[in-house]
This record gives C-alpha cells, sequence and structure tokens, in this order.
C-alpha cells in the first residue's frame, strides 16, 4: 500500500521561508513524478508544483514560480517543497502527490496517490 507522509508545515510570517517533505513507501518512488497541491480555506484543491521520476523536468502555478522549488531525493524517497518570500495567500493546506507515470504532471486527476496534508500558515 502507498503512503506519502507530508511534515514541516507551521505559521510562519510573511517574507519568511519554509521547507515542507513528503516521504513515499509502498512503491519505486523513483519510477514517478511527484507533486505539490495546496487547498486554501474556502477554496479549491489548486495545482503548485511538479517534479518528473530524476528531477530533470519541473513545472510551477505562475503564483509560485521564482519563490518556490519543488525537489526530490529518490535515495530517501522524499519530495520537498521549498518556499521563499512566503505571503499571506500562501496559506493553505498542503498536499503531496504521487503520480501515475514518470513524468511530472499539473491535472490532480492524473494522480494515484495523496497523503494526508500539512498545514502552512502564513502572517501578515
Amino acid at each position: 500500500q502507498v503512503q506519502l507522509v507530508e511534515s514541516g508545515g507551521g505559521l510562519m510570517q510573511a517574507g519568511g521561508s519554509l521547507r515542507v517533505s513528503c516521504v513515499a513507501s509502498g512503491r519505486t518512488f523513483s519510477s514517478y513524478g511527484m507533486g505539490w497541491f495546496r487547498q486554501a480555506p474556502g477554496k479549491e484543491r489548486e495545482f503548485v508544483a511538479a517534479i518528473s521520476w530524476i528531477g530533470r523536468d519541473t513545472y510551477y502555478a505562475d503564483s509560485v514560480k521564482g519563490r518556490f522549488t519543488i525537489s526530490r531525493d529518490n535515495a530517501r524517497n522524499t519530495v520537498y517543497l521549498e518556499m521563499n518570500n512566503l505571503k499571506p495567500e500562501d496559506t493553505a493546506v498542503y498536499y503531496c502527490a504521487g503520480g501515475s507515470s514518470h513524468y511530472a504532471q499539473t491535472d490532480g486527476t492524473q494522480f494515484q496517490y495523496w497523503g494526508q496534508g500539512t498545514l502552512v500558515t502564513v502572517s501578515e
């Protein structure tokens, strides 16, 4: 059974930095693309970032481009999301997602597995 476990969320002030992590188990992590999504209170889940199986390709939502960086360590079965220059509008539950192919995907329906989420709150 595939499990994705996020960690690293918390309360930050605007302008600060935070890194969230996701450890995967239950399948060959290095064979699949991974992604991060988020859901703010009262809003629909949205794509944040994605990375291909060996990390060569990455995609970002326009709202986070230049501030967030997705990376992965296949030896540790872990995907990271480094978030810099945080803004209050980044406040959300951040979800790690496991893809269905090698590629970096941006459509949430293409992801097979989801973590339980980690809350990131950014204050003014």
